[in-house]
């Protein structure tokens, strides 16, 4: 009997502690979303910027944490992902108050703590902000296709991911009236050739390019460089939307290259065709994305 009683005694203090120590939430919320996870996480960063949030860390595409402010109250969102399909994910988010989780788990089996009303709230706000996003572009996958050779004219671009449309406008006009200037021949739309992706971090390099036909008398200029690109097998997708996010192919990609048991290599190549400058509706605008794949290396017999 005396041991019944410390076994169910050690269970109420283990509980206990579990409850109010270990388990991650004040409150916990969960939902499904048409998208992929990648495209999650950049638009919570991307809403970070209409609450009074900061990002606090992240795992790949799985997991983030935000934290967020409500006047005296300082609050952490861990946002946590599951693939379903091509295009739907599950949401879990464990929210905890900083400065009174404590006050909040013993209250919420007795009465709704005002942190569920306001967290419902936030979270039913990002989910309409998502929502809106999603509704903002169209991802199809075409499968393994061949990444075509040639020749350019580029300009190196470092910077955040969410960035990159800015840095491709930054030189278009540059490069184009210099092409021009000196009677370059073009030979395909502009594209942006990823050199470098740092996922934790969402900073890329690149090079903003013009397909040139190759001569002997290419001008020369402090920023542009010159290189031929060589063709390689590449998964492929089709994007439509404003160029400003057309990096939520490469979450397609990279997912239906992990379904295919198919490596690559984190180098976006994007091809644009359509000019940003002349407006109109930006779910006509077409890019194709090409993510490479990782060269196998024969084994010697």
């Amino acid at each position: 009997m005396k041991k019944t009683s410390l076994g169910v005694f050690a269970i109420i203090i283990i509980a206990f502690v579990a409850y109010f120590f270990i388990y991650p939430a004040d409150f916990k919320a969960n939902f499904k979303a048409k998208t992929l996870p990648g495209t999650i996480n950049q638009t919570i960063k991307a809403w970070n910027n209409e609450v009074d949030g900061e990002i606090i860390s992240q795992d790949g595409f799985e997991s983030i944490s935000q934290r967020i402010k409500f006047g005296d109250s300082s609050q952490i969102y861990t946002w946590q992902f599951k693939t379903l399909d091509d295009s739907t994910t599950t949401v879990t988010v464990n929210i905890k108050d900083e400065n009174h989780s404590f006050m909040n788990r013993l209250k919420k089996p007795f009465e709704d703590i005002p942190l569920k009303k306001q967290s419902s709230k936030t979270i039913n706000a990002f989910y309409d902000y998502l929502n809106d996003h999603i509704d903002e572009f169209r991802v199809y996958y075409d499968g393994e296709d061949e990444l075509k050779s040639t020749y350019c004219a580029y300009v190196p671009v470092k910077g955040k991911q969410s960035d990159k449309a800015k840095g491709m406008m930054q030189n278009y006009t540059m490069l184009a009236s210099v092409m021009s200037n000196h009677n370059v021949e073009l030979n395909g739309p502009p594209f942006v050739e990823v050199t470098y992706w740092d996922i934790e971090k969402d900073s890329i390099n690149f090079n903003f390019c013009f397909p040139i036909v190759r001569s002997e008398k290419l001008p020369n200029h402090e920023l542009i460089k010159y290189k031929r690109i060589f063709a390689k097998q590449s998964l492929k997708a089709t994007y439509n939307g404003n160029y400003i996010t057309s990096d939520r192919a490469w979450y397609l990609l990279l997912k239906k290259a992990k379904d295919e048991n198919k490596p690559v290599d984190l180098t976006p190549i994007e091809y644009f065709y359509n000019n940003p400058n002349f407006g109109g509706d930006a779910l006509r605008w077409k890019a194709e994305i090409y993510m490479p794949l990782k060269e196998q290396k024969l084994e010697k017999s």
